[in-house]
């Protein structure tokens, strides 16, 4: 363990698990209390929280997948590529995988060699770990964004026209 992995780890848990300090909330507070209409729910062209909870989830898995020593499969083209939820128990699920995801990513990088954070990430093009971990905390603080003001809005009512 090395304190850089350890502040990063935190960096990870605090957009995705537990934190309140930089957006006084994370992606577990946001979509945990939410049933499967209001995480559906489309709000003009905006993505769905669904959708957008699947997104990083993609991201987190695959990336997890690589640090666990496998093979990097994920692609940009198809992390919007959710099927349709049906169900209370899809929706439910999609939210227990995405939490369990975020830890045991963040606990990946918690347990991280420091020399490690330095070496390519998969292939020279794609940056270093260093680089590619703290892309997973800016995107997430990005979409954390969006699933705070989307949910806002279907929780207030306040949707001029649903799609």
């Amino acid at each position: 363990m090395t304190t850089h992995a350890l502040s990063l780890a935190y960096r990870l848990r605090e957009v995705l698990l537990d934190g309140h300090w930089i957006a006084n909330t994370n992606f577990r507070d946001l979509i945990e209390d939410l049933n499967l209409d209001q995480a559906n729910m489309r709000i003009n062209q905006l993505n769905s929280i669904a959708l957008l909870t699947y997104h990083i989830n993609y991201y987190l898995a695959g990336l997890l997948q690589v640090l666990r020593g496998g093979t990097l499969d994920i692609r940009d083209k198809y992390s919007f590529d959710l099927p349709p939820l049906q169900s209370e128990e899809e929706w439910q699920t999609l939210v227990k995988t995405f939490i369990s995801n975020a830890s045991k990513f963040a606990e990946a990088v918690e347990n991280m060699p420091e020399n490690q954070l330095d070496t390519p990430f998969v292939d020279p093009k794609y940056g270093t770990y260093l680089r590619n971990i703290e892309g997973v905390i800016e995107h997430s603080y990005y979409h954390l964004g969006q699933v705070a003001l989307i949910k806002k809005m279907v929780k207030e009512g306040k949707i001029n026209s649903a799609i």
